[in-house]
C-alpha cells in the first residue's frame, strides 16, 4: 500500500490521527456518534489525500449515515490501486461487513435478521427522502413561483390531456386523435394555431405518454436555432434508436415555418419510411410555409384561438396551484391554506380581476398568466415595502386595477405577412361590398392599430372603387385615389381618420360589379379558347406603310366621328360575332 500522510481528519469528529489508527477510530466513532455529522462540515473541511477518503469508506455502519458515507466508497474505488484495494478490504471491520452483506443477502433473499434491519433503514431513508423531494417539487409555494425566473406559463404547462383546455375539438374525449394518443399510435403532425393556444403543450403531453409507457423518446428542436445538421444529427440517433432498441423518435420542431424548402426536405424520406414521428408547431398558414410533399406526409390539426370559458378555466387552475385565495370564495383547497407558512401573508385575487385577465388576453393561455403572475408579484413587492410591523395586513389583494394595469391593453393579434394580414383586409373588404359601415370601421381599426401600412389599405380601396362601386358611382374612384395620395403625403396617424372617411363613402355608395364581370368574362374566353387566337379584322388594322394598305389593312373602317348617326360596324373577331360579356357565361 502506499504511504499514507502521517496525520488524517477523522470524517466524523474532525480531529487528526495516525493512518494506522484511523480505521478502528472510525469504526467506535460512528458507533458513538449515532449518526454522522451534516453533510456541510464534511464537506467544508479541507480536501484530503485519496488515502483518507479510501480508508473511510470502510467505516459506514450506521444506516443514517449511507446518504453521506457512501462517497467514499466511490471515491475511494475510483482513487485507489488494486493493492490499496486489496488491503483496505482485508481491514474493513465487522459493521461495515454487515452492511454490504446485508445489502447483497437481502436481494438474494439469505440475509441474517439483523442485516436485514440495517438494509431496510438505508433504503427507508432513502426512499423517504425522493419522496421529500418529488413532494416538495409539486408543492411549490405561491412565493416560490411567483419570484421564480421562469415564466407562470411555463411553470404550470400542463402534463396530461384533462388539464389541457381549449381544443375540444381536436382533442376531445370522442375525437380520432384522442384514441390514437391514447393508444401511443401518434401520425406526423402539424399543429397549426396562433400564439398561446397550446400547440407547445399538446407536444409536451404527448411526450409525456411516450415516456411513460417508453415506446419513444422525445426530441425538441427549435427552427429558430437548430441548423440542417442538428436535425441529420438527431435523424441518426433516431435510426440507431430504431434499429437496435426498437423505440420510435418523436421529432418536435417549434416554429417550423422558420425552415426553408430545402430545409424542410431533409425530413422527408425520414417521415415518409417511419424513421421519426414529426410534430411541427406553426403560426402561419401550412399551406404557404410548409412544403406540399411534406404536408402530404403529416396531419394538419388546427387549434383555434382559446375561448374565454377555456381562459377562465386555465387561470382558475393556476390560482389553485399556487394557492392563491378568489375574493368572497371558500378557499378551493383549504389543507394547503393551513399548511402555508404563518410569517407569509394571504394572497388574494378578485373574481372580476380573473374575468378581466380572460378577456383581455385575446385567447392568449401564456399572455394571461404572465399578466396575472406580474400583477400578482407587484402587489406582493409593494405589500413588502409597505409592511411597517408585526401588525402590518397579513392579507394582500389584487383588484381589477392591478390586473389592467399589467396587461396595459388588449394585444392585437396581427402579423403584417401572416395569416391574420389576409383575413383582416378580406373582413374589411367584404363588409365594405355589404354596406356595412360599422363593420368596415372596425376591421380598418384592427389592421392600423396592429401596425399595417395604410398605404396598402388604401391601394385596396382604389381597387374596391372599382371593383364592387364600379359605374354606380363613378366618384368612387377619384376618392379613393384622393385618399391614397393624401396618405403618401402625411402618414400615420394623422391619415387614419382619411382611410376612414375613404371606407364609410365607399361603403355607402351604390354597387355594381358589371365591369369586374364582364372582364373576368373576358379572361375565361381567352383562357379557354381553343385553337390559334382570332386575327384582327382588316378593317380594324392600323395600315402606317404602302406594303399594309396594299394588304387591305384598315379597308372599309368607317370613322365614326365623320357620321351624325351611328354605325353599324363589326368590331370583334368574327368567331365572337354577337358575344355580350355582361351577360356571357363561360362554357
Amino acid at each position: 500500500m502506499e504511504s499514507a500522510p502521517d496525520a488524517v481528519q477523522c470524517p466524523v469528529c474532525l480531529k487528526d490521527f495516525a493512518s494506522d489508527t484511523i480505521n478502528g477510530h472510525l469504526d467506535v466513532c460512528l458507533t458513538d456518534q449515532g449518526e454522522p455529522p451534516l453533510k456541510k462540515s464534511r464537506l467544508g473541511s479541507k480536501a484530503e489525500p485519496p488515502g483518507v477518503h479510501g480508508t473511510g469508506s470502510s467505516s459506514v455502519a450506521a444506516p443514517p449515515s449511507s446518504p453521506v458515507f457512501s462517497m467514499f466508497k466511490s471515491s475511494q474505488s475510483k482513487a485507489s490501486g488494486p493493492g490499496e484495494r486489496n488491503v483496505s478490504l482485508s481491514s474493513r471491520q465487522p459493521a461495515a461487513s454487515a452492511v454490504n452483506k446485508g445489502v447483497k443477502r437481502n436481494v438474494c433473499g439469505e440475509g441474517e435478521p439483523g442485516q436485514e434491519e440495517v438494509t431496510e433503514a438505508v433504503q427507508s431513508q432513502t426512499s423517504g427522502f425522493n419522496r421529500q423531494t418529488a413532494k416538495a417539487s409539486h408543492e411549490l409555494s405561491p412565493r416560490t413561483l411567483m419570484t421564480s425566473n421562469k415564466p407562470l406559463a411555463e411553470s404550470l404547462r400542463p402534463s396530461t390531456l384533462e388539464e389541457y383546455f381549449g381544443q375540444n375539438k381536436v382533442v376531445g374525449q370522442q375525437t380520432l386523435l384522442r384514441s390514437l394518443l391514447d393508444s401511443q399510435e401518434i401520425p406526423s403532425l402539424i399543429l397549426w394555431g396562433p400564439p398561446g393556444c397550446g400547440k407547445t403543450t399538446l407536444a409536451h403531453i404527448i411526450a409525456s405518454g411516450s415516456k411513460k409507457k417508453g415506446t419513444a423518446r422525445f426530441v425538441t428542436l427549435s427552427a429558430t436555432s437548430a441548423s440542417t445538421s442538428d436535425v441529420r444529427e438527431v435523424i441518426k440517433q433516431a435510426q440507431n434508436e430504431l434499429r437496435l432498441c426498437k423505440r420510435r423518435t418523436i421529432m418536435f420542431i417549434d416554429e417550423i415555418h422558420r425552415f426553408n424548402k430545402s430545409q424542410q426536405d431533409t425530413f422527408l424520406p425520414h417521415v415518409e419510411c417511419g424513421t421519426v414521428t414529426l410534430i411541427g408547431a406553426t403560426t402561419e398558414n401550412p399551406s404557404f410555409q410548409v412544403n406540399a410533399a411534406l404536408l402530404s406526409r403529416c396531419r394538419v390539426l388546427v387549434l383555434e384561438k382559446l375561448s374565454v370559458e377555456a381562459m377562465g378555466s386555465i387561470l382558475e387552475r393556476a390560482v389553485v396551484k399556487l394557492g392563491i385565495g378568489v375574493l368572497g370564495r371558500e378557499p378551493a383547497n383549504p389543507r394547503q391554506r393551513e399548511q402555508s407558512n404563518a410569517h407569509e401573508a394571504t394572497i388574494l385575487i378578485e373574481e372580476k380581476a380573473l374575468d378581466t385577465i380572460a378577456h383581455l388576453c385575446d385567447g392568449d393561455a401564456r399572455a394571461g398568466l404572465n399578466g396575472l403572475q406580474l400583477a400578482v408579484q407587484a402587489q406582493v413587492s409593494s405589500s413588502r415595502l409597505g409592511q411597517s410591523g408585526p401588525d402590518a395586513s397579513r392579507e394582500i389583494l389584487v383588484k381589477e386595477e392591478h390586473v389592467k394595469e399589467g396587461l396595459q391593453r388588449s394585444h392585437i393579434l396581427y402579423d403584417r405577412a401572416g395569416e391574420e394580414h389576409y383575413n383582416c383586409i378580406s373582413a374589411l373588404h367584404k363588409s365594405m361590398r355589404g354596406s356595412d359601415e360599422n363593420a368596415s370601421l372596425y376591421w380598418l381599426g384592427r389592421m392600423l392599430e396592429g401596425g399595417e401600412d395604410p398605404l396598402y389599405v388604401a391601394r385596396r380601396l382604389v381597387r374596391f372603387a372599382s371593383e364592387d362601386v364600379g359605374m354606380a358611382d363613378t366618384a368612387a374612384l377619384p376618392q379613393a385615389v384622393s385618399a391614397f395620395q393624401a396618405c403618401h403625403f402625411i402618414g400615420m396617424p394623422e391619415c387614419e381618420v382619411i382611410l376612414a372617411q375613404c371606407v364609410v363613402y365607399l361603403t355607402r355608395a351604390p354597387k355594381s360589379v358589371g365591369i369586374y364581370k364582364a372582364y373576368a368574362n373576358v379572361k375565361a374566353c381567352l383562357r379557354n379558347h381553343r385553337g390559334p387566337l382570332p386575327s384582327v379584322p382588316l378593317h380594324l388594322r392600323n395600315a402606317p406603310t404602302r406594303l399594309t394598305r396594299q394588304l387591305g389593312y384598315a379597308k372599309g373602317y368607317k370613322y365614326n366621328p365623320a357620321f351624325s348617326e351611328p354605325v353599324e360596324q363589326q368590331y370583334l373577331p368574327e368567331e365572337l360575332q354577337g358575344t355580350d360579356f355582361f351577360t356571357w357565361t363561360p362554357s
